[in-house]
């Protein structure tokens, strides 16, 4: 079986990982690790500490000798505000620490929009505004255009945990636009697995969410990427020779 390691900032929706790994087929060995940091807040300096080379290697520690074919550092927000050049150095540092794969979920984000061929997206944040203005950035500097961005102005992770169905569903038809071809929902706090299907017939587009891409992008480094029904459309998409 297929082992993979997440590691996951404290508690909000980290629920998504196990559910996605006993649905897909075939199944998945998650092996998750809660990591530490001094404060939940979506700010840069709490976001910069919480995703600093210190508390990877921390988390990495936990996986050291569980066999996981790659590792990802799922906190979106945690990665992105620290630009291109600090993204690069997390997967250098997971990778050194591990001897396999990483990435981050703010790179998956990239990849998936890749695979997914889309070139205008909007983005449905739960952030403040000005970190949903960092993922803008992020996204632009790697070539997409950003049609339209909004931000729901939470501030902690645990809050976003809380959102239920109704309220996720509610959040993308208001914050989507007809002029973009992917909507993009970025905190991995935000519980969407189970709602991946229900969230793309209500705007009637692919809907990435940070959770779904992260998963997609452990498969995809590990080299056990497969088709799968149930889980939107990117993961329905075609896959390329060097995935």
């Amino acid at each position: 079986m297929t082992k993979i390691g997440f590691l996951y900032p404290g508690f909000a929706a980290e629920d998504d990982y196990p559910y996605l790994s006993m649905m897909v087929e075939p199944s998945v060995d998650v092996k998750l690790v809660h990591t530490n940091f001094n404060r939940d807040a979506h700010t840069v300096e709490a976001l910069t500490e919480m995703g600093s080379n210190k508390r990877l290697l921390e988390g990495a520690e936990y996986l050291k000798g569980e066999g996981v074919e790659s590792v990802m550092w799922t906190s979106t927000s945690a990665s992105f505000t620290l630009g291109i050049e600090g993204v690069q150095e997390q997967i250098k540092v997971l990778e050194d620490a591990l001897k396999v794969p990483a990435s981050t979920t703010a790179m998956a984000f990239i990849h998936a929009l890749d695979a997914m061929g889309s070139n205008r997206v909007a983005i449905a944040a739960t952030y403040p505004k000005d970190i949903a203005q960092l993922f803008k950035e992020f996204l632009e500097s790697h070539g997409f255009e950003v049609v339209k961005y909004s931000s729901k102005g939470i501030i902690t992770a645990a809050e976003v945990g809380t959102l239920r169905r109704e309220d996720v569903i509610d959040f993308v038809t208001q914050y989507d636009t007809s002029n973009a071809d992917t909507l993009l929902i970025p905190d991995t706090a935000l519980h969407s697995a189970a709602w991946l299907e229900g969230l793309e017939d209500a705007v009637q587009k692919p809907v990435l969410t940070a959770n779904q891409v992260s998963f997609w992008e452990a498969l995809r480094i590990a080299g056990k990427l497969t088709n799968q029904t149930g889980f939107g459309e990117l993961f329905s998409r075609p896959i390329s020779e060097d995935s």
